[in-house]
């Protein structure tokens, strides 16, 4: 990344950047170990942690925490993450009904949380993510190796091993999808880094679905606008 990053989320596997651009937000994401940007200025770095990542040249002052997201009934043990995300969806959403909002972050581990339209967290589910289901199919099972191309099969039953695979963690998060999403009351919202894989399949389902991958950094640059 050749621009200097205004904010960084340190995932569990990935750095997530966003960094500003011709006045607009440009969004980056890279493996966890791989090398840090050359230029960040560390004085101006907004920054907040879910994962195991040294952050001893960031400044404590910059770093967002759960005190600064004016959220009601926010468990103080819920990932950093979760509470941005919960927080730019109750802002960046158009809810004119006031329905309660559905977010689904897909990232290494799943999230599924839900907050009514005045930002009370009324709980969530959490499982292993598309690729987590993915690996650990190859490291438990002697004869199953993970797939050479990431894509969801077409067919709800498949005869090769490797689509096999796909669909049935594809078919695993759908189906925890459905069963906590309500049609009539909630807004269903994807994000993560496997939101566009799964949620353009899931579109064919779900009409009214809505995909913001970046939806965590919104939370991060809305909090800091406040």
């Amino acid at each position: 990344m050749s621009n200097m990053a205004d904010y960084l989320l340190i995932g569990n596997t990935r750095l997530h950047w966003a960094s500003i651009e011709n006045y607009s937000y440009k969004f980056h994401h890279t493996l966890i170990n791989q090398s840090f940007p050359e230029n960040i200025d560390f004085n101006n770095l907004i920054w907040a942690s879910v994962g195991k990542y040294p952050t001893d040249n960031f400044l404590k002052k910059n770093q967002v925490t759960h005190k600064d997201i004016n959220l009601k009934h926010i468990p103080q043990h819920i990932g950093i993450d979760r509470a941005l995300v919960c927080f730019a969806a109750l802002r960046k959403i158009e809810n004119k009904l006031n329905k309660n909002l559905l977010i689904v972050d897909l990232g290494t581990t799943v999230s599924i949380t839900k907050i009514d339209s005045k930002g009370n967290i009324l709980g969530g589910q959490l499982f292993p993510g598309f690729m987590t289901q993915l690996k650990s199919m190859e490291q438990n099972t002697k004869n199953l190796v993970f797939p050479n191309k990431l894509f969801i099969p077409k067919n709800k039953f498949e005869i090769s091993t490797m689509n096999a695979m796909l669909r049935g963690v594809y078919n695993s998060i759908i189906g925890a999808i459905n069963i906590s999403f309500d049609r009539t009351k909630d807004i269903l919202i994807l994000c993560g880094g496997d939101s566009k894989l799964i949620g353009n399949s899931l579109k064919k389902e779900i009409e009214a679905l809505i995909i913001e991958p970046n939806l965590v950094m919104y939370g991060m640059i809305l909090l800091n606008k406040i």
